[in-house]
């Protein structure tokens, strides 16, 4: 039976793994920075979405289906790292491009930036699918994996929003803009570093 505290371990393990230090925090952190407070709810709401969307594909048995099918898990990955290196290069390329007030309308952009983001780490249903062992019992019936990924969603889509609104206070604002050219080429060179490890790593069981 599927109880309170099922879903109270789940959430915990959920923060921790959004403020853990990786792709989506450090992508967030960037966006909401260097483009206003609009552009980084809106990546926050797409980072969000792909996290639980992964969440699903666990309950519904991709992760078996990657372990079945390599070359697909091996095809996702390789355009995710792919697209973290391409985001990299471009981050250093324009570090030195002064911030424009009006980059916050295309919200949409971001929000999709925010979705390849998260999609490009598949190993992301391999976590969600390890953690959804440990924390809920086995034979999960529907109504329960619905339960699973509206929590998740609801989880995602309160906190992530709530770092963009913390980081695109005027103080936080100020000190990145104060630092723009290092603070974007370290992010890009931490981003291209990730991508670049994706791509080497050969197995779908590590995290």
């Amino acid at each position: 039976m599927v109880g309170v505290e099922h879903f109270i371990a789940f959430n915990l393990t959920l923060l921790a793994a959004i403020a853990s230090p990786g792709p989506s925090l450090l992508f967030l952190a960037r966006t909401t920075m260097a483009e206003g407070r609009a552009a980084g709810i809106a990546a926050a709401f797409g980072l969000g979405l792909m996290a639980a969307v992964w969440t699903a594909a666990a309950l519904l048995g991709l992760d078996a289906l990657f372990r079945v099918f390599p070359w697909a898990y091996l095809f996702v990955k390789t355009i995710g790292a792919a697209y973290l290196i391409w985001i990299a290069v471009q981050m250093w390329r324009h570090a030195r491009t002064p911030v424009t007030e009006g980059n916050n309308t295309a919200r949409s952009k971001f929000f999709r930036q925010g979705l390849l983001i998260n999609l490009g780490n598949p190993k992301s249903v391999v976590f969600s699918a390890a953690v959804l062992v440990v924390i809920f019992p086995p034979e999960l019936i529907f109504t329960h994996k619905a339960l699973i990924f509206g929590n998740h969603l609801v989880v995602e889509w309160i906190v992530q929003p709530t770092l963009a609104i913390l980081l695109s206070t005027e103080a936080v604002r100020r000190r990145y803009l104060g630092a723009k050219v290092i603070t974007d080429r370290v992010a890009a060179s931490v981003l291209g570093a990730l991508g670049l490890r994706l791509l080497a790593d050969r197995s779908i069981t590590g995290i």
